[in-house]
């Protein structure tokens, strides 16, 4: 507690909140952000001397989608792709991505 009456919280000893402080997450949740992490841990790696600054580019959204659909598999769903003329009702590529640029998952 500072003189002001302000006090700072440190939670989780100053790891990440949501995995020092939570009862945990489902292994399937882990694995899923662990396999992405995975795959953007790789690209700065593969791009040396591109990447500019200490700001890195966000994850690919391909790699995302990719990623969801291995481990949606691994549980027995079945996902299945827009047809042609789905895809041109929607306004999207039947590949994807289904959302506009600006939109951060």
């Amino acid at each position: 507690m500072f003189p002001n009456g302000n006090a700072i919280f440190l939670l989780a000893e100053g790891r990440l909140v949501n995995l020092g402080c939570a009862t945990g997450h489902p292994s399937f949740v882990m694995s899923n952000s662990f396999a992405n992490q995975t795959l953007a841990a790789d690209r700065p790696v593969g791009q040396q001397g591109q990447l500019h600054g200490r700001r890195l580019p966000p994850c690919r959204r391909s790699w995302t989608r990719k990623v969801a659909r291995l481990h949606l598999e691994k549980i027995g769903v079945k996902l299945t792709t827009l047809t042609q003329e789905q895809a041109d009702y929607l306004g999207v590529p039947v590949d994807g991505p289904f959302k506009p640029e600006h939109y951060r998952y």
